[in-house]
């Protein structure tokens, strides 16, 4: 049995996108399979822009953000949805980002910057990304630049690993057939703790 946590990165969550069926298929599969889940919805948590170095490193931790650093902690897997805007994570999963890896969560030794070690180190994850276009596309043509650079930027950075991805092109009018197989692997993903 595993602890996962699920982060629900689309800024309109809850409005019947793909993604929110995606976040339900997968945790019925994690509940299937015998684990413990709990899901984040960033567009429901409270808490500002950082918006200098001194904030980030010093400044107070808000309340649902403190909740967060928790249920990731607790965690031993960590998925994470979001649509693919302008190339990127939306801006909502930055900000939250921005106020979760703070040095103090990140590092068992924040004294020691980031020679020290990451306190997330051994947690796997995967991000599932919905985008308009192919995805193939995306990976060819694009080489997966906004991805590739949260898997290694963020989560690497943050310690966490392996990191394993989900792309999901041409969402718009998506045919119900389809739809119905992507549910059916996300619950076989949450099934396996994947």
């Amino acid at each position: 049995m595993a602890t996962i946590t699920l982060i629900q990165g689309h800024p309109d969550a809850g409005n019947g996108h793909l993604l929110d069926d995606l976040a339900d298929a997968y945790l019925d599969g994690a509940a299937a399979g015998g684990h413990m889940a709990e899901t984040l919805r960033l567009n429901a948590l409270d808490f500002p822009l950082i918006r200098s170095k001194q904030d980030w490193e010093e400044g107070p931790i808000p309340p649902d953000i403190q909740v967060a650093q928790a249920a990731i902690l607790s965690a031993d897997h960590l998925v994470f949805l979001f649509p693919l805007w302008l190339g990127d994570v939306p801006a909502l999963m930055k900000a939250f980002l921005e106020q979760v890896a703070r040095p103090a969560f990140l590092l068992e030794e924040p004294a020691k910057g980031f020679a020290s070690r990451r306190r997330l180190a051994g947690r796997s994850t995967r991000s599932i990304v919905s985008m308009g276009m192919p995805a193939l596309l995306y990976r060819l043509y694009f080489l997966s630049h906004g991805v590739r650079s949260f898997k290694r930027n963020v989560l690497g950075f943050a310690g966490l690993g392996p990191n394993a991805d989900t792309l999901i092109g041409m969402v718009d009018n998506m045919p119900t057939e389809r739809r119905d197989r992507l549910l059916q692997r996300m619950e076989a993903l949450g099934r396996a703790r994947k």
